[in-house]
Order: structure tokens, then C-alpha cells, then sequence
């Protein structure tokens, strides 16, 4: 199933296009719509009365944060407030807190 939406642009139209499917659809044909998503197409995947899901390539440059690294940027920020930092002002002391 396809849905488009198009927008005016001063004489010019875009046109953003997605793909919606259903989880069976998905399942018969996933290489079918990893590819697509490959190419930059946006595929919904419908599953249940009131759940979807994006298909979406992840990269190299994506950063995915568990919850023990969330914890610990926590207590970092919160060390930061509290003023317990160290000043580093050259690249000796950078060298020695990364222990190089």
C-alpha cells in the first residue's frame, strides 16, 4: 500500500512517499523491504489493532545507548555539577588521563 503526500514548493512539488505493510507482508517478503529501506524508502510495518514500527538501515555513525551507559552520563553529569572535574589544559595532561 502506498501513500503520498505532496507539498507546493513555488510552481515545484516534493513528493514523500512510504510504504505501509503488514507484519505477514513483512515476514514473505523481508529482502523485499530491506532493500527498499537500503534505497532510502520509508517502510511502516503494521502489526496488531495499534502498533507500527519503521524499517530504518542503521549506520556506522548511529549511536545506541544502553541503559548502564545512560546511568553513567547520569552520574557524569551530575559529578560535573558538583564541581568534581579536572581542568586539563594541555596535551601532556591529556595523554595521562587516557594513560598513553
Amino acid at each position: 500500500m502506498y501513500f503520498c503526500t505532496f507539498v507546493p514548493l513555488w510552481y515545484t512539488f516534493k513528493v514523500y512517499a512510504m510504504i505501509i505493510i503488514s507484519s505477514r507482508e513483512f515476514r514473505q517478503n523481508q529482502r523485499k523491504y530491506f532493500e527498499k529501506a537500503d534505497k532510502g524508502e520509508q517502510i511502516i510495518v503494521h502489526r496488531g489493532k495499534d502498533k507500527a514500527y519503521a524499517l530504518t538501515p542503521v549506520s556506522e555513525d548511529d549511536i545506541f545507548l544502553n541503559t548502564e551507559m545512560i546511568e553513567k552520563l547520569k552520574h557524569s553529569i551530575e559529578e560535573a555539577k558538583q564541581g568534581k572535574v579536572k581542568e586539563i589544559t594541555n596535551s601532556q595532561e591529556i595523554s595521562e588521563l587516557l594513560g598513553l
